[in-house]
């Protein structure tokens, strides 16, 4: 059975989605990145997996469920943060980010019986999901992060590497405020969801 990984930042303001800011302050946008890591983790808690790891920048808070072990991120660039998650793994493993609050367990249950690799698209150019039937650290270290191509960089890695790849579904990362509107259509009656619905009916009383 597969691990599951989730990548996240602990949820305060000013620390996490600052290009929610503007249209919404600092502590709006950090509520919205709680609804958006709560949503996620009740998914993965959700999905049938050997052990699911909450790999997080700062310390949990009372949004974590139970069931998950907590280990910090390593120092160095997000490259060097994916990789490190992968290395504490020994199995098939999937690692998926706090950005994609309408991931679904359907999602979530991948099998690598034909397949060595995993790869979700995401629709900045990015990626939303990573799995890996082998884990191997050296296949993330050295990819640009953060920008329009470095998903294709990624993929282009793990095909290099002479992995078999299966592509899943293209998801939208909230980074901006429409990316926030358009996923909260996807899925409305997630936690996400309502808690924009609650900032955007405050905004126009």
């Amino acid at each position: 059975m597969t691990t599951l990984l989730v990548i996240a930042k602990e949820p305060r303001p000013g620390w996490v989605k600052t290009r929610l800011t503007p249209p919404f302050t600092a502590s709006e946008a950090a509520s919205l990145a709680r609804a958006a890591l709560a949503d996620t983790l009740s998914a993965v808690a959700a999905t049938p997996a050997s052990r699911r790891v909450l790999v997080l920048d700062g310390a949990p808070g009372p949004w974590l469920p139970p069931g998950f072990d907590v280990v910090s991120q390593c120092a160095g660039g997000l490259d060097e943060r994916l990789a490190d998650a992968f290395a504490g793994c020994e199995g098939p493993a999937l690692l998926i980010g706090m950005d994609t609050p309408q991931v679904t367990p359907e999602l979530l249950t991948v099998d690598f019986a034909d397949c060595d690799a995993c790869f979700g698209p995401a629709e900045d150019g990015g990626f939303w999901a990573l799995g890996l039937a082998e884990p191997d650290p050296g296949l993330l270290r050295g990819v640009p992060m953060s920008t329009a191509a470095t998903g294709a960089l990624q993929r282009e890695r793990l095909v290099d590497a002479g992995l078999r790849v299966r592509d899943l579904p293209r998801l939208r990362d909230v980074d901006t405020a429409r990316d926030a509107w358009a996923v909260a259509a996807e899925a409305p009656h997630g936690r996400f969801a309502a808690r924009l619905a609650r900032l955007t009916a405050a905004t126009r009383r």
